[in-house]
């Protein structure tokens, strides 16, 4: 038997990467780091039940600028989860399966997401 004739199956080297395919990947790597911080975040409040001490070292590391920038990049995630999420219920009510809409509603599900973070960290902050 030869095989040499028979096509080969596309794979990842051969599809050509869209904006519809990253932010796929996307939302699933950004739905889990989402369960793990809610998973942290309920550990955290949890702790807070053993007294002032728990408090004190959480308050110190949410002032460094690691801890900064886990709390930013945590509003990114989810506010990237969620505009993703009402861009799939469009798709479930049968809007935006064309190719032109799915590109355009990307870009503002990815750029939205920015926006979104900025916003809650400056009222985080009582900017606004």
């Amino acid at each position: 038997m030869q095989y040499k004739n028979n096509p080969l199956s596309p794979h990842l080297e051969i599809y050509k990467w869209n904006i519809t395919s990253l932010l796929s990947i996307s939302h699933r790597i950004v739905g889990v780091i989402n369960i793990l911080a809610i998973t942290i975040i309920c550990i955290w409040i949890l702790s807070l039940l053993l007294g002032e001490g728990s408090y004190e070292l959480t308050k110190i590391f949410l002032t460094t600028f690691f801890g900064k920038f886990i709390v930013v990049s945590l509003c990114w995630t989810f506010s990237f989860h969620i505009l993703n999420e009402i861009r799939h219920l469009a798709w479930d009510i049968g809007y935006g399966y064309d190719l032109k809409v799915a590109k355009v509603t990307g870009f503002l599900t990815f750029f939205g997401s920015f926006v979104l973070a900025i916003l809650f960290y400056l009222i985080g902050r009582n900017i606004f």
